[in-house]
């Protein structure tokens, strides 16, 4: 299995955390945790299913996710190679016209974002090589290519920063009033550049503040309570809903 991580150019650092080219060699199932930006993926070699209700849906090679209101499950086929794109908190925004909100808890084809030609062009282009950094150069180039030249909203910049600050607990009214917006506009250009409410996203943040915390000496009590969870049963429901298991059994399992 390979997971390797590889970081953008200069250019894209503002608007991509990181690529992952990813290997398996054996066909798994898994399950992906909500996280605060948009992924994409082109698959260059092999198959991947998305699993819901049992229902088993084969995806294009080349997707886009947006962020999720909870874990989504995956299958591989055996042999299959995927190159990862995970945007920052407001990169999306960046490449497409879009409003990032419209891909929120879905799974869909990259052509229905991008001029399918272009997507075409990049999965032959991949076809053609062999090495992680000639795939890297290929997904970078055309990223470039649609980078638009926009300004980027330091309004929503700034309430992404203080939410990451709080760790996901701040409160959406003190959030407003730190940045002397009223809600309804607030809420609207939020949802547009990050892909989601501000709530949803503090909840996000919050879940994954909590994923840090369960490697750490820490009492589940302990974790519920530094993370601002009002009680034990709000705890539960909310990191079930995103992993779709106890805190108990998670951490047991670590």
């Amino acid at each position: 299995m390979k997971f390797d991580k590889h970081f953008p150019t200069d250019k894209l650092k503002d608007y991509i955390k990181y690529y992952v080219v990813s290997e398996m060699d054996l066909e798994s199932e898994y399950k992906v945790f909500p996280s605060s930006g948009l992924v994409m993926g082109f698959q260059y070699k092999g198959q991947i299913s998305s699993i819901k209700d049992k229902a088993v849906n084969k995806m294009t090679s080349a997707g886009i996710t947006g962020i999720s209101n909870g874990y989504k499950i995956f299958k591989n086929s055996d042999n299959i190679g995927t190159i990862l794109v995970y945007f920052s908190d407001i990169g999306f925004a960046h490449f497409s016209s879009h409003p990032a909100n419209e891909l929120f808890d879905l799974v869909i084809s990259l052509d229905d974002i991008f001029e399918k030609q272009k997507v075409k062009e990049v999965e032959e282009k991949l076809a053609t090589v062999s090495t992680d950094k000639q795939r890297i150069k290929i997904v970078e180039q055309f990223l470039l290519s649609e980078l638009k030249d926009i300004e980027t909203d330091k309004l929503i910049v700034e309430a992404v920063k203080l939410i990451y600050q709080s760790k996901g607990t701040i409160k959406i009214k003190e959030l407003n009033e730190k940045l002397f917006i009223s809600q309804s506009p607030f809420e609207k250009r939020f949802r547009k550049t990050v892909g989601t409410t501000a709530k949803k996203f503090a909840s996000i943040v919050r879940f994954n503040s909590v994923l840090d915390n369960m490697n750490d000496a820490k009492t589940l009590t302990e974790i519920c309570y530094e993370n601002n969870f009002f009680d034990q049963a709000h705890f539960i429901k909310d990191f079930k809903q995103f992993t779709g298991n106890t805190p108990e059994n998670f951490k047991r399992f670590l």
